[in-house]
């Protein structure tokens, strides 16, 4: 069998385009003589759709871009992910797959297993399967799963399900298996899925057709990397990574090797197109950045180059009293290497201005963060200022190890529409900057090799108030991602005192991350809609 796999992008909510998007696929691949196209999960209404199946006339929508895009299909199937009402006592729509063929809906699926974790919240709106069956098509017995349905306990943060929808359509003959997916990117998971369904098409000895979604929405990113693998739980197709694309896989083709990019390569094209899909569907073109001089600034400007072209891109470097002169040259130097837009604004005499306003009502007290944190603040003010008047996005470069424990400033250097790196940790952020110079610099050599510093005091270091990176990020890693207690990262050989302080630090800061840009999630675990933290709390890991 010749299985076309449209691994297409599709926009929440434009459920016109979305259908317009599948048709074109699906007839480039019927044209290379696809015995059937499989798109994926929820293409029609893109994923996650949230609160938007509630809003009056969507699911109607959507079915009827299921009615219009089966009158356009002939005799090779389509396999559509959709949206339907349920109508039974319970959640009020289905998670649900459409066979169309001869102009019309032949078959319909409906997703069993509804995850509710991390970022996932289909039991919210989803009423699943009543019963799992194979369909008649094309003279076999094909088992149709969507997403979660054939993701196996092993593979998940812990067994969620009872049942295996998997196993129970190989019980009842299913000679192939197809799974329409929205499975959202994190660093690794490519592999993971790969050995997965591998090892899920030789325990039960059917071929699997796997097709993912590709784009980003909102803080989502869906790497593609679509597959189909033989009954001998070997590849027969890849598709790529971040990619739309439309391929025809062939069962009877040998197997084929596959290797993924490394992890620093897949870690920059997520976060360029979580940069390029939040821009273009959000109705914008180009973005401003403030260059710090650091490390930080550095690499979004970067990503945000690649993924919007440098023309649609301002730098911005806004010195004080405090920055040093290689700060401002490292910035210079980095726009130019970009090409592209760079302005120098002094915030310098606005800052004495605003201090001057506090003189007697602060008189006798010592200088602290108060007057630290007017800097970014006088620095978020100018970004926007820019961003109102010349229709930009403004993007804000923290990253998580920062965000983590409050080592930054509301309203100041979290100002921004997107964070872009707020899921990526300061050792990583370095790993980037390599990968990004890694056959010419393009970040300054003296941004990547001097200490980081907020340069809002003289002679300040990020190290003067946090631990090391190198063991910040650790504990952080497994307190954030891993859940992990207080005694457990003790008992893992870090200094309880240290670990003490950092935990004290994140619980603390929740008020911050709740009020900070949505970002782009490349982990397991990342801050914004997979992790929901209460901020008055009391309890102590």
């Amino acid at each position: 069998m010749k299985i076309g796999l449209a691994q297409i992008n599709p926009t929440v909510g434009d459920l016109t385009g979305n259908a317009s998007l599948v048709l074109e696929q699906y007839r480039a691949l019927q044209g290379q003589g696809a015995d059937l196209v499989l798109t994926p999960e929820l293409a029609l209404t893109g994923y996650p759709p949230q609160d938007l199946l509630f809003q009056s006339g969507f699911v109607e929508g959507n079915l009827s871009a299921l009615e219009g895009l089966a009158r356009a299909v002939g005799e090779t199937p389509l396999v559509v992910g959709y949206v339907d009402f349920f109508d039974g006592t319970g959640r009020p729509f289905r998670n649900a797959a459409a066979v169309l063929q001869h102009g019309k809906v032949v078959a319909k699926v409906f997703k069993s297993l509804l995850p509710n974790y991390d970022v996932f919240d289909e039991a919210r709106y989803f009423e699943p399967a009543s019963q799992v069956a194979p369909i008649e098509l094309l003279g076999r017995k094909i088992g149709v799963t969507l997403c979660e349905d054939i993701w196996d306990a092993a593979h998940l943060p812990r067994a969620y399900y009872p049942q295996s929808p998997l196993a129970s359509l190989v019980a009842q003959g299913a000679e192939i298996i197809l799974n329409l997916s929205a499975s959202p990117f994190t660093v690794g998971k490519p592999q993971q899925r790969l050995e997965m369904l591998g090892a899920l098409a030789k325990r039960f000895g059917v071929p699997i057709a796997y097709c993912n979604c590709t784009g980003a929405n909102d803080q989502l990113v869906f790497d593609g990397n679509s597959l189909l693998l033989g009954a001998d739980g070997l590849l027969r197709l890849a598709l790529p990574a971040f990619k739309q694309a439309a391929k025809l896989g062939d069962l009877r083709s040998p197997p084929q090797p596959h290797v993924y990019s490394e992890s620093e390569e897949s870690l920059h094209d997520a976060l360029v197109l979580g940069v390029r899909d939040y821009f273009k569907k959000c109705g914008f073109q180009s973005a401003v950045i403030g260059l710090s001089g650091g490390i930080d600034s550095a690499v979004v400007a970067c990503i945000a180059a690649e993924a919007l072209g440098a023309e649609n891109v301002m730098g911005v470097t806004m010195p004080t009293r405090y920055s040093s002169e290689g700060s401002v040259l490292d910035s210079e130097y980095l726009a130019q290497a970009l090409a592209i837009e760079f302005l120098n604004i002094p915030i310098g005499r606005s800052f004495e201005v605003f201090e001057g306003q506090f003189t007697q009502i602060f008189q006798g007290l010592p200088g602290n963060e108060t007057e630290e944190n007017m800097q970014p603040r006088l620095r978020g003010m100018t970004l926007m200022a820019l961003a109102n008047k010349f229709g930009r996005l403004a993007l804000s470069t923290g990253n998580k190890s920062e965000l983590a424990v409050g080592y930054c400033t509301l309203y100041g250097d979290m100002c921004g529409a997107l964070s872009v790196i707020s899921d990526v940790q300061k050792t990583d952020v370095y790993r980037l900057a390599r990968w990004i110079n890694r056959h010419k610099e393009i970040i300054p050599n003296a941004t990547i090799q001097k200490p980081p510093s907020a340069e809002l005091r003289p002679d300040q270091r990020d190290q003067d108030t946090l631990p090391p990176y190198e063991i910040l990020d650790p504990i952080l890693k497994l307190h954030i991602e891993e859940m992990c207690s207080l005694k457990e990262i003790v008992a893992l050989g870090f200094e309880e005192k240290t670990v003490r302080w950092i935990l004290r630090r994140v619980r603390l800061n929740e008020h911050k991350r709740s009020q900070a840009a949505p970002g782009l999630k490349v982990t397991m675990r990342a801050f914004g809609m997979g992790r929901r933290m209460p901020i008055a709390q009391a309890f102590q890991a």
